[in-house]
């Protein structure tokens, strides 16, 4: 998911997304972000994290749909 599939996001999650990791950084290490510090964070995310989230998501749903078509196929008429 390199460049031009990189995850793009709205300008309403970006900001919900970066105002939570600042929030983060508060409770949980009582340090204080700025938006590009949080911005920096996030796209590290998106660009080194997402994909194995996403990948995880794409096997869990061949998985799912794998076994709804073996069930499918215990309605066969003989």
């Amino acid at each position: 998911m390199r460049s031009k599939n990189k995850i793009k996001l709205s300008k309403e999650t970006k900001k919900d997304m970066i105002d939570k990791i600042k929030n983060y950084f508060l409770n949980e290490r009582d340090e204080e972000l700025g938006d590009l510090a949080a911005s920096l964070i996030l796209e590290f995310i998106i660009e080194e994290l997402a994909p194995e989230f996403y990948n995880q998501g794409v096997y869990d749903s061949y998985k799912y749909m794998d076994e709804r078509i073996e069930d499918l196929l215990s309605i066969q008429k003989y």
